[in-house]
């Protein structure tokens, strides 16, 4: 599965990857991704080799917030 979605979302840089993706689930349920597209992602940071991993995985899915 590969998704093209993007969340609007601040990541909380000092929080750990847990922390991180409980946060990019509160934001992608609110901007109406599908449960499937969420285990997905969860999926992949909870198999993530290390923080940079993580790192690079939640900036595929993050959309920048223009102010």
């Amino acid at each position: 599965m590969r998704i093209r979605k993007k969340v609007q979302w601040i990541i909380p840089v000092e929080a750990d990857r847990f922390a991180q993706l409980g946060a990019f689930v509160k934001a992608a349920e609110t901007q109406g991704w599908s449960e499937a597209e969420i285990q997905f992602v969860m999926d992949e940071i909870v198999e993530a080799r290390d923080e940079a991993e993580v790192n690079l995985i939640f900036q595929d899915y993050t959309q920048p917030i223009r102010r």
